[in-house]
């Protein structure tokens, strides 16, 4: 009989396999290192929508915190962002000894965030390469993407579904679970749903959940988009 060396079999089929992947991640911008002032505004946030934050996936900025002369508590931070159930996963911006201590902290450095006009703007004048069109429900726990595009969703999106798109987000139907527009950073794209019932919006990182809609947006035809920074939720007339 013939044996097989298992060296030989692990070789063929490799225990796992590694791909690149998108995903929508909450961003801490760092203003100041007040643990205590952190706490207050964390409780406050969380009370808004506690199962929004449960186990969610968190990057921490110190963009504003390049020039601070005071050092800067990694462990702690992280200890306070867990206690309040949020799951710091890196840092990006920072200086060199800020993303060193970072990383002693076990909190990798992601890539910088870009910067605001300069080459940034000419990308947005030019249309959409690819738009997705779904012709069907998206199911509670499915997540459809539409890269360098529009996503146009032909049905109702259940709570707990996830549509995202690089550009503007068209749903032909109730939207009750997550919508993020604009994901690379574009702010000129907005989300244009039939009925809104959405447990959060999100354009180009800025969002807004469930609980912070107004009572007289729930379930009209809108539109969201940003102006001068904040979310706006505008009627469609039918």
């Amino acid at each position: 009989m013939l044996l097989r060396s298992p060296h030989l079999a692990s070789e063929e089929t490799p225990p796992f396999e590694l791909k690149g992947s998108l995903f929508t991640l909450t961003v801490l911008h760092l203003f100041q290192m007040d643990r205590a002032a952190i706490e207050r505004h964390l409780v406050e946030k969380v009370k808004q929508a506690p199962s929004f934050f449960n186990n969610t996936p968190v990057v921490i900025d110190l963009e504003e915190m390049t020039d601070s002369p005071e050092g800067l508590d990694f462990n702690g931070l992280y200890e306070l962002l867990r206690t309040h159930g949020m799951v710091p996963v890196g840092m990006r911006n920072g200086t060199p000894i800020q993303q060193a201590a970072a990383r002693l902290a076990g909190l990798p450095a992601l890539p910088e965030s870009r910067a605001n006009g300069g080459a940034k703007k000419p990308d947005k004048t030019e249309p959409a390469s690819h738009s997705r069109i779904v012709n069907h429900p998206v199911r509670s726990g499915q997540q459809i993407y539409a890269p360098e595009g529009d996503l146009i969703v032909l049905g109702a999106v259940s709570a707990g579904a996830e549509v995202i798109a690089d550009g503007n987000i068209h749903i032909y139907g109730v939207l009750r679970g997550r919508a993020l527009a604009g994901v690379r950073g574009d702010a000129e794209t907005r989300i244009f749903c039939q009925s809104l019932e959405a447990e959060l919006v999100s354009i180009a990182g800025h969002y807004r959940i469930s609980e912070q809609f107004d009572s007289a947006d729930r379930g009209k035809a809108a539109q969201i988009h940003l102006m001068e920074n904040r979310l706006v939720i505008e009627h469609l007339t039918r």
